[in-house]
């Protein structure tokens, strides 16, 4: 008998390592907690065509797909790894210069349940907070990436996805707790406080 498992959004990991197989590395682009992450979303435009002497039917085939745009909001914080990022990206010998992300949907107890891959980040937008001295809301940057591919690690039957080996120190990790709450460093196990 398969447990039922509820997901929660406010209870994830989310890390980003870039390495362009030279010099340039970055384990750790952001050093603070995300408290919104939008864009696993995959399409898939299907081939139709009508069969010779099936009128009445329609033949679906599978065709290409496309992937959205992941947009990332967090707290400014002192650390500007995604900045760094994004200026090292408008370099013209770093134009090429990609993220691996990976996020993490994790159960109450902090366990893995459910992961995805995205493969070949480029970073094409990054915003500062808007400044107001009448306002006293958080300072909230966003950044927006869009990704070559997407790869979907499900859950085991022990109750966490499972893949053996898997390395949640690295990169950045966050996750956003309902109310706003947080923490700063690595492996974030909160959102903004």
């Amino acid at each position: 008998m398969v447990a039922e498992r509820i997901f929660t959004t406010f209870n994830f990991l989310v890390q980003i390592d870039i390495n362009d197989g030279g010099d340039f590395k970055i384990d750790d682009v952001c050093k603070a907690a995300f408290s919104e992450c939008d864009g696993l979303e995959m399409t898939m435009e299907p081939k139709t065509f009508q069969q010779g002497g099936a009128n009445t039917e329609q033949v679906h085939l599978a065709g290409p797909v496309t992937y959205s745009q992941l947009t990332l909001k967090r707290g400014m914080s002192k650390d500007f790894g995604l900045w760094r990022w994004f200026t090292e990206t408008m370099k013209t010998k770093q134009r090429g210069l990609r993220g691996q992300a990976t996020i993490t949907f994790l159960d109450g107890a902090k366990q893995p349940q459910i992961i995805f891959q995205l493969k070949d980040c480029l970073p094409t937008k990054l915003r500062a907070p808007t400044l107001n001295a009448a306002d006293g809301g958080i300072a909230i940057e966003e950044m927006q990436l869009v990704y070559a591919g997407m790869t979907v690690e499900f859950p085991t039957s022990e109750g966490g996805a499972g893949t053996p080996g898997l390395n949640l120190s690295t990169g950045i990790s966050a996750n956003a707790n309902v109310g706003i709450n947080a923490g700063v460093g690595i492996n974030i196990q909160g959102g903004l406080r």
